[in-house]
């Protein structure tokens, strides 16, 4: 009987609330497109010269957008150099309140970045330059969501004098270098790493499959619009050059499918990094007391066969000496001609079923190998070992 009486209560009550809500329509604000939105003039504007890198932040008041009622709201600064805002970047962090701190880091960034796109050079820092701001304002629901609709621009301020330092950090040369193509269904997750070269660290190898299709490269494993195709390469050379085209979607192609030594060697002008990329044959060779062939380089008893297919194994030789793989030298020892370098700063060797390479590291393990041997190599899938077939 309780719970009855209680439901009626409710029901009731839900009547006369909802019945009180239909008669306040008229008091209930009303969202209004917004039409007016100020940024205000610093009062040093004029003549204050601001100083980025002495600076944590640029302090900056507006009004809120005419909405209709007072509501929440992420403000954006955005900062140029010409005074039609054409080249305007945005900084990354809104502002929840009309008193706005950007942050001056950030903001030196950004104008140094827009110098350098309009012809400037690293020795024209520092300078002093006029900059112009805006706000770009949006009306935010409780989960911070964008409320559509109700974006609006401010009016654009001039900052007559801002003291502007070179504020990019330097440009390396990059450490990894990752190719992707057909040849792994244009996986990242499963592309290769290509090796850097001892002594060389700006200069990586991989043997890889290239067909009419083509490959990438790229510093990251993403589509992240860094991913270099074959426009971007300053320069193509090697012995196979002739076969390397860009493809119809401007990768880096080959008019002859097959297997190619690629050598990537990276350098830095000014803020671009340049690469040069040679395609030579894919000859990978034995070494050492392997064979009995010693320490000459390009010995034809030590050179592998090359498969035909992206998925085939590279075959060693049958190997003619038994090694017990140990510090003395009596180990299997394999490696690919990389420009004028040594054999050993492009050596690597199969450990626990993969390809090991020494790249800028250390001497590997030892492994040995007895008579009637074999040394399998499959460089798309990283795999390797030294088996009898």
């Amino acid at each position: 009987m309780k719970n009855i009486i209680k439901s009626t209560l409710l029901l009731a009550c839900g009547v006369c609330l909802l019945a009180s809500c239909e008669k306040d329509d008229d008091s209930n604000p009303v969202l209004k497109d917004p039409t007016a939105f100020v940024l205000n003039t610093p009062a040093a504007a004029t003549n204050t010269t601001y100083d980025l890198a002495n600076s944590k932040t640029l302090d900056l008041t507006c009004s809120q957008p005419n909405y209709g009622f007072p509501a929440s709201t992420a403000y954006y600064v955005q900062v140029a150099t010409k005074s039609d805002m054409s080249d305007a970047v945005e900084l990354t962090t809104p502002s929840t309140s009309a008193k706005i701190s950007a942050d001056a880091a950030e903001i030196a960034s950004d104008l140094t970045t827009l110098e350098l796109n309009a012809g400037k050079t690293e020795a024209d820092f520092p300078m002093t330059i006029p900059v112009y701001v805006r706000l770009r304002a949006i009306m935010k629901t409780y989960n911070s969501s964008d409320v559509a609709g109700t974006e609006i621009l401010s009016n654009t301020v001039k900052l007559n004098n801002v003291k502007l330092l070179f504020s990019l950090p330097p440009v390396y040369t990059p450490t990894n270098i990752y190719i992707v193509g057909n040849f792994c269904g244009w996986d990242w997750g499963n592309s290769l790493s290509m090796v850097p070269v001892y002594g060389s660290p700006n200069v990586f190898w991989h043997m890889v499959y290239i067909d009419e299709s083509g490959i990438k490269i790229n510093t990251a494993t993403a589509w992240d619009g860094n991913q270099k195709g074959y426009a971007d390469l300053n320069s193509v050379g090697g012995t196979l050059a002739s076969d390397i085209v860009a493809s119809k979607d401007g990768n880096i192609s080959s008019s002859k499918a097959g297997w190619y030594q690629m050598i990537v060697t990276t350098s830095v002008s000014g803020r671009k990094i340049l690469y040069d990329v040679k395609f030579n044959k894919p000859e990978v060779y034995l070494i050492g007391k392997a064979n009995d062939i010693g320490y000459n380089e390009g010995v034809e008893a030590g050179k592998f066969t090359v498969p035909t297919t992206a998925d085939g194994d590279f075959v060693s030789p049958e190997l003619t000496t038994k090694l017990p793989g140990d510090d003395t030298d009596g180990c299997v020892r394999i490696y690919v001609p990389v420009d004028d370098g040594n054999w050993w700063h492009s050596e690597f060797i199969p450990v626990d079923g993969k390809i090991s390479y020494r790249g800028t590291g250390g001497d590997q393990a030892r492994y040995g190998c007895n008579i009637g041997d074999h040394v399998y190599l499959n460089f798309t899938k990283e795999t390797g070992s030294i088996e009898k077939k």
